[in-house]
């Protein structure tokens, strides 16, 4: 098998590449979804004076660096950071994040707990970076929410007696099978992890497979699906019933499809047009995994002769239809939902998360396509906690008895929370071992 040093030298031979092939297209979506090129200096370790200010002071004694991609990954590290800060009071946390719309929640986060948090844009994973990023930050310990590993920071890191945790570990079969297809070159990087802290019991063969040691994973259960923090923010909800009060849509029984992906708004309009015609009082709030579509979403749904409005431009006067283009927001809209139809399950492979619908009490309803989250949907079906159609000709089929019996509704959605209690408590077990609270099994 190839030797660390081996490994390293091969990535970092490919990675300019990598970042030339990728820079384009990396740079139209920083456009589109508000990012700012002043904000470039962060991605090479150089921060101005507001954050060098905020930074310094943190605890120095007691620092976590702490990464999340995007959005998903974000609102992991939300319900960890606060019960990190929860069990310990002198914790610091430097919370570094990929993608603006990430980074916007990274700064609520911040807010949220001011002169413990502190926002960053992540570094680039070259060597210089790495080197340069660990030692202005000199963190006692970092983690690495669900997936992403960059081997110069883990290397950099490990070569410096800095522990490197990767929690509630995702592994979806496309990149198990990837790291399967290069495990020589991997395996390495991946032996270099202090902890990995899984999702579900079966995941740790996986991770041996991998190349990681079973005495460095633990199962801790999924931070994501444990109940645990996942109540929404009350204000925004009240900010939203009046929203769909001055809209027309408050008080009606409404479907929601959520994070959807292009093809799907049009697709689950047309099974809206149909259910309304027996469910005339029924309303649609559709929400699109980028928001930036949302204009596009309206003109798809007009060339259909549904007519909407846009939740980014203050609206008001009577509507069936609703688009959801901002952020940060799915959790409370969800709340306020009858029926939620999951995106990205129907016309693209891999699927959205359903847990946080399942825990907002609301009976869920899927597409074929949920490959990145199957242990979750398959603890769901067995518990009667949610529905799996096999595409959407089969929607609203579906659709039907659940918005016609209040009572079914009500009994899958009990159904699907009381499923997700076997993940209760993982955020507080995670938080618990990153401390040095928990014994290490």
């Amino acid at each position: 098998m190839p030797s660390r040093r081996l490994s390293l030298a091969l990535y970092n031979a490919l990675l300019p590449l990598g970042l030339l092939f990728m820079a384009p297209a990396a740079l139209v979506k920083m456009r589109r979804r508000q990012g700012r090129w002043q904000d470039f200096g962060q991605r090479l370790g150089f921060w101005d004076v507001a954050k060098r200010t905020a930074l310094a002071s943190l605890p120095p004694e007691n620092l976590i660096w702490m990464h999340a991609v995007s959005v998903g990954e974000v609102g992991v590290a939300r319900k960890l950071i606060a019960e990190l800060l929860n069990q310990s009071p002198r914790q610091g946390i430097a919370l570094t994040v990929t993608t603006p719309t990430g980074y916007r929640l990274a700064g609520e986060i911040e807010q949220t707990f001011p002169g413990r948090v502190v926002a960053l844009y992540s570094p680039l994973d070259l060597p210089w970076v790495a080197r340069r990023m660990i030692s202005e930050l000199r963190p006692r310990r970092i983690v690495l929410v669900e997936a992403e590993v960059w081997p110069n920071i883990v290397a950099q890191a490990t070569g410096e007696g800095i522990p490197v945790t990767l929690v509630n570990a995702r592994l979806s079969p496309r990149s198990e099978a990837r790291y399967r297809k290069f495990r020589r070159l991997i395996s390495p990087v991946f032996q270099m992890l202090d902890r990995v802290c899984v999702q579900e019991p079966e995941d740790v063969e996986r991770w041996i497979a991998l190349g990681v040691d079973r005495d460095r994973i633990t199962f801790t259960g999924s931070i994501k699906y444990d109940p645990q923090g996942s109540d929404p923010d009350a204000d925004q909800v009240r900010r939203f019933e009046l929203l769909l009060q001055n809209v027309g849509l408050a008080g009606r029984p409404l479907l929601l499809a959520a994070s959807t992906h292009p093809g799907e708004e049009s697709e689950l309009a047309r099974v809206f047009q149909s259910l309304a015609a027996r469910h005339p009082s029924l309303g649609l709030l559709i929400v699109p995994r980028h928001y930036e579509r949302g204009a596009g979403v309206q003109a798809e749904l007009l060339a259909l002769g549904l007519p909407s409005l846009l939740r980014s431009r203050d609206p008001s006067g009577g509507t069936d239809v609703l688009v959801i283009d901002s952020t940060g927001e799915l959790k409370a809209w969800q709340q306020l939902a009858t029926i939620v139809v999951i995106g990205k399950s129907f016309l693209a492979e891999g699927g959205q998360n359903p847990a946080e619908a399942v825990m907002a009490g609301k009976p869920v309803v899927f597409g074929p396509h949920m490959e990145n989250f199957a242990p979750l949907v398959a603890l769901l079906l067995g518990s009667g906690g949610a529905v799996q159609v096999s595409g959407l000709q089969e929607l609203q089929p579906a659709l039907e008895p659940l918005l016609a019996d209040p009572a079914k509704r009500d009994a899958q959605a009990q159904a699907g929370r009381a499923a997700l209690m076997r993940h209760q408590g993982a955020t507080r077990r995670t938080a618990a071992l990153l401390s040095g609270r928990a014994p290490i099994p």
